[in-house]
């Protein structure tokens, strides 16, 4: 139980170089276990389907002797070692080969198998493209809702254009009073003309912006031989007609 010297010489003579006495005993470790593994291995006893395994493929890789009644027959017939089968040597030449099952499954399990991936993926493929048409559909009347609130913005952009117009021309006219209440712009509405939601609120009728703006320009181009879009007062009915090609703003787009 004493304490070691370390000043001694039964210390000094030990290997004491950092890393070598760990380096020797891993690496006897690691040659004991590979040893243990190989004597394992050879000691080991093989499985009842591995021993088949073994004969099967012993048997396969050899050829038929003449021991065998099927190639001896064939031999009677002139049949030669190496050769294609059939009369003109167009037939086969090797045995076909051997599929072994080795699964507990019974048979067509395989078939069944491959065929429900095939429904899988083909359920996979119809609901990715469902999908897409979805979004695509879904883009379209987006894209249908968005071009629609842009002309009817547009529309009531084009009316409020038009009541200004007529207030003018009847102002100059001396009419005081309009046709309809809703061919001049009421004073407190002329301050929400910019407001991207605004409602038609110019009168109590039923009209739709469509039919007012209709209504609004036919009026003023045949009371006043304006037209809305071209910007243009003509001088009389046939100098509009003339000159001017159409009521509707696609003429003038």
């Amino acid at each position: 139980d004493e304490e070691e010297d370390y000043m001694s010489d039964l210390f000094i003579k030990h290997d004491v170089r950092p890393g070598l006495p760990m380096v020797r005993r891993v690496k006897e470790a690691i040659q004991k276990d590979e040893k243990q593994k190989e004597a394992n291995e050879k000691n080991r006893q093989k499985s009842i389907k591995e021993k088949e395994k073994e004969r099967r493929d012993l048997v396969l890789k050899s050829a038929l002797g003449n021991e065998n009644k099927g190639f001896a027959l064939l031999q009677k017939m002139g049949y030669k070692s190496g050769q294609a089968l059939g009369r003109s040597g167009e037939g086969i030449v090797e045995p076909i080969p051997l599929n072994i099952k080795t699964g507990r499954s019974g048979l067509g399990h395989e078939e069944l198998k491959k065929r429900k991936a095939e429904e899988k993926l083909e359920n996979y493929r119809q609901k990715l493209h469902m999908k897409k048409q979805a979004n695509e559909q879904a883009a379209d009347q987006f894209r249908i809702r968005f071009k629609t609130k842009q002309e009817e913005r547009k529309m009531e952009g084009d009316l409020q254009k038009s009541q200004r117009a007529c207030q003018q021309l009847d102002m100059q006219k001396d009419i005081d009073v309009p046709k309809e209440t809703w061919f001049w712009i009421e004073p407190e509405e002329e301050d929400k003309m910019d407001e991207e939601d605004k409602e038609d609120e110019c009168t109590s009728s039923d009209l739709s912006v469509s039919e007012k703006l209709h209504i609004l320009t036919a009026y003023l181009r045949e009371e006043h031989f304006y037209c809305i879009w071209c910007g243009t007062t003509y001088e009389d009915s046939e100098d509009l007609s003339s000159n001017c090609p159409g009521d509707s703003a696609a003429y003038h787009d």
